[in-house]
């Protein structure tokens, strides 16, 4: 997870003269490939919102090979949390600079979606949703999404542009900076949009298709565009 394993945490020290303290954010992704690489982009080439903390993004389960699904995800946040709650206190930060902790995880058809939610809400995790998967996320930076994907992935991948005889066919799951950069202004508007057709009384695990991505992007990362 990027952090040092004996000792404090480089966050935990004072900031050296000149330098800058960042706020840390930890992150559990449900995908192995798709949601990291994306995350590795953002890292990259996100440009950050003026007025706030920078931050810096950990990833906290890049090289796991398991406990990848919802629940699994956050009950692994709530115990990391938990850590760096009590390292933060010992360091005395202030209230902007304290870590957070959030999932990226879809719908993908678990029953257990909405207590997998509440769980994440109710220990103070952040969650970035999806359904019926991220790759509603990836298609709300080229068009407008609209209708149901009755839950189906497969529906929302089938309409990425790159999927169809292009090489980027070949790497499927792996997000390239090509196919997001320049386009995020877009993809919030139409993730909006598309999520504004589901009437305010519906629970969003209940929402087909819905992606509040753009959200984490803004409040987690404190990225305004890439």
């Amino acid at each position: 997870m990027g952090r040092a394993q004996r000792g404090k945490d480089s966050w935990e020290r004072p900031a050296q003269r000149g330098g800058q303290r960042r706020r840390q954010v930890f992150i559990f992704t449900e995908g192995k490939v798709t949601e990291p690489s994306y995350l590795d982009i953002l890292k990259d080439q996100g440009v950050p919102l003026a007025d706030k903390v920078p931050v810096e993004m950990h990833i906290a389960n890049r090289k796991a090979d398991s406990g990848r699904k919802p629940l699994d995800l956050v009950e692994q946040a709530i115990m990391l949390k938990r850590e760096e709650d009590r390292k933060a206190k010992r360091a005395k930060l202030d209230a902007k600079f304290l870590p957070e902790v959030w999932c990226l995880f879809d719908h993908d058809n678990y029953k257990y979606i909405r207590d997998a939610l509440e769980q994440a809400e109710k220990a103070g995790i952040g969650v970035a949703f999806s359904h019926p998967c991220f790759e509603v996320w990836r298609l709300a930076h080229y068009k407008p999404v609209s209708g149901s994907f009755a839950g189906v992935c497969g529906g929302a991948a089938e309409r990425l542009p790159f999927q169809r005889g292009s090489q980027d066919a070949n790497t499927p799951k792996l997000v390239l900076p090509h196919q997001v950069l320049g386009r995020y202004k877009a993809a919030r508007k139409n993730a909006e949009r598309m999520n504004s057709q589901h009437g305010a009384h519906v629970g969003k695990w209940d929402r087909d298709p819905y992606t509040d991505v753009h959200k984490f992007v803004e409040k987690a990362l404190h990225i305004d565009t890439y």
